[in-house]
C-alpha cells in the first residue's frame, strides 16, 4: 500500500471515535498492551510527560513541547485529533511524522490488526511510541485522548502527569458527575510520579489528594502555585504577569495563542516547568519566554482562538463542550463589533442543550453540519437552538454556511466558528 492507500485502510478497518463515537472506545488497555507488546513495549525507550484534563490539554502539550525544543531537547508530541493531516497528531520538533514511516509500521502490524482488531486510536498510539522510540527522542509529550484511567496513553511511566482541569463532557463514557470524571482522569497519576492539577475545585480536589496520596505522588494544584497578576488581551495574543503569591516569577510573560482561557493553562505549565527543573531539565527562563512566544510556529498548532483573517474579524475555536464554549463566549464578549455571526455545528453525544444556553441570543447564527456520521443534522439543530432563543438559518455544509457569514458580514462585524472541532477542520 502506499501512503493514501494505508490511510483508507487505517480509517475504514479500524473505528474511529472522532468519526462513528463511543462504539470506537475500547474500554481497556488490552490491546494497546498487545500492540506494543509485539514492537518491543516501545514506551518503556523514552521519557514522557502524560497529559490529561476535560479541556485544555492540546494547548498544554503543544506549549510544553515548545518549551522543550527552545531548550534543545529531541521533543516528541503525541496529540489527537487532527485537524488537517493525520500526521500532525505525531510529530518530533514540530515536524510531523513521515508518510514512509506510517506506511511502514502499518504493513508490518497489519497481521496483528486483521488479528486483535483494534481501533484506530489504539494503533495510532502504538505507532506514536514505535516513532519516537525508533527516533531516540529525549522527551515525548502524550496528550491523553478520552479520560485518563483506561485510555490508550496510560501505559506510560512518565517523569510528570498534568490534569488541566474537570468539567462535563463525554458523559456517556466517563459518568455522569464531575466526580466521577474526576476519578477516571486521575487513573493517569502514577507510582512517585509528580501530578500538576491546573484548577483547583472544592468537588473534585479530594479525589486527586487521596489518588496522590495512594500513589505517593507530589500534588501541586497549579492555581494555588501560581496567580495571574495582570493580563492583558489584542485579537490572537496575550501578555500576562504571574506571582507566586510572595514575587513576581513572569513578568510580561508573551503568549502568540490568543483566549483568556490560555492564562489557566500557562499556569499548569509553568508549575510544570518548575517540578522538572527539579528532576534536571534545563529549562531556561529565557527560553521559556521565548517558546511560549512561538508556540504555533514552532509545533504548528492551529484552531485554538486561532485568527483567520481581518475585517471582518474571523476568528475559530475548538472549544466544543459547554466549559469550553463558556471560555470562549468570554472571550467574544471581550471584542468589540456591531454584529456577531457565528457558524455552528455539533457532533450528536454533546450535551448540546448546555452548550447552546451559553450561546449569546443577540448573534446572527449559521447551522450547519460536519461532514462525518455523528454530526448533528443542521436542521435538527437549528429546532434545537431556536428553543433557546438563538436565531438563524441552516445550512448544507460548514462551508455554505462559512460562505454566508462572509457575504452577510460588514468590516465592523466579527464572524465566529465553532461547536466542534471537525466545523474548525473544515474551514482550515
Amino acid at each position: 500500500m502506499d501512503y493514501k492507500e494505508t490511510l483508507e485502510y487505517l480509517y475504514s478497518r479500524l473505528p474511529m471515535f472522532t468519526r462513528v463515537g463511543a462504539i470506537a472506545y475500547k474500554k481497556d488497555l488490552h490491546n494497546t498492551v498487545e500492540l506494543c507488546r509485539s514492537l518491543d513495549d516501545p514506551q518503556n525507550k523514552f521519557k514522557s510527560i502524560h497529559v490529561g484534563g476535560t479541556n485544555g490539554k492540546g494547548s498544554t502539550s503543544h506549549m510544553l513541547s515548545a518549551i522543550f525544543q527552545q531548550c534543545g531537547y529531541k521533543t516528541g508530541l503525541y496529540t489527537s485529533p487532527h485537524l488537517l493531516d493525520f500526521r500532525e497528531r505525531i510529530r518530533i520538533n514540530g515536524e510531523m511524522i513521515s508518510k514512509d514511516f506510517v506506511v511502514d509500521f502499518t504493513s508490518q502490524i497489519k497481521g496483528l490488526i486483521e488479528d486483535i482488531d483494534p481501533s484506530f486510536f489504539e494503533v495510532t498510539v502504538a505507532m506514536a511510541f514505535s516513532y519516537f522510540a525508533q527516533n531516540e527522542v529525549d522527551i515525548a509529550i502524550i496528550e491523553v485522548g478520552l479520560g485518563g484511567r483506561l485510555d490508550s496513553t496510560n501505559i506510560i511511566t512518565p517523569e510528570l502527569s498534568i490534569i488541566t482541569n474537570i468539567s462535563l463532557d463525554h458523559t456517556n463514557l466517563l459518568g455522569s458527575t464531575v466526580k466521577e470524571i474526576a476519578a477516571e482522569k486521575a487513573g493517569i497519576i502514577k507510582k512517585n510520579v509528580p501530578v500538576v492539577i491546573g484548577e483547583f475545585h472544592e468537588e473534585t480536589a479530594e479525589i486527586f489528594k487521596l489518588k496522590a496520596a495512594e500513589e505517593n505522588s507530589e500534588l501541586t494544584f497549579a492555581d494555588h502555585a501560581l496567580k495571574i497578576v495582570e493580563a492583558n488581551f489584542t485579537d490572537d495574543t496575550l501578555s500576562a504577569i504571574v506571582s507566586n503569591g510572595k514575587e513576581i516569577t513572569s513578568e510580561d510573560l508573551q503568549l502568540d495563542l490568543g483566549g483568556s482561557y490560555q492564562l489557566k493553562n500557562v499556569l499548569s505549565v509553568l508549575s510544570a516547568v518548575e517540578i522538572l527543573k527539579k528532576q534536571g531539565y534545563h529549562l531556561g527562563k529565557e527560553q521559556v519566554y521565548s517558546a511560549l512566544k512561538d508556540v504555533k510556529k514552532l509545533t504548528g498548532l492551529q484552531g485554538r482562538w486561532y485568527v483567520l483573517g481581518h475585517n471582518p474579524l474571523t476568528i475559530c475555536d475548538t472549544g466544543h463542550n459547554e466549559a469550553g464554549i463558556q471560555e470562549v463566549v468570554g472571550n467574544l464578549n471581550r471584542l468589540k463589533y456591531k454584529i456577531l455571526h457565528i457558524v455552528l455545528g455539533m457532533v450528536k453525544d454533546k450535551d448540546i442543550t448546555s452548550v447552546l444556553q451559553r450561546l449569546p441570543k443577540t448573534a446572527v447564527y449559521y447551522f450547519c453540519s460536519p461532514n462525518l456520521e455523528r454530526a448533528l443534522p443542521s436542521q435538527e439543530l437549528k429546532l434545537l437552538a431556536y428553543a433557546q432563543e438563538l436565531h438563524g438559518e441552516s445550512y448544507h455544509s460548514v462551508t455554505d454556511a462559512f460562505d454566508h457569514a462572509k457575504l452577510n458580514a460588514s468590516k465592523e462585524d466579527v464572524i465566529f466558528i465553532g461547536g466542534s472541532t471537525f466545523v474548525v477542520a473544515e474551514v482550515l
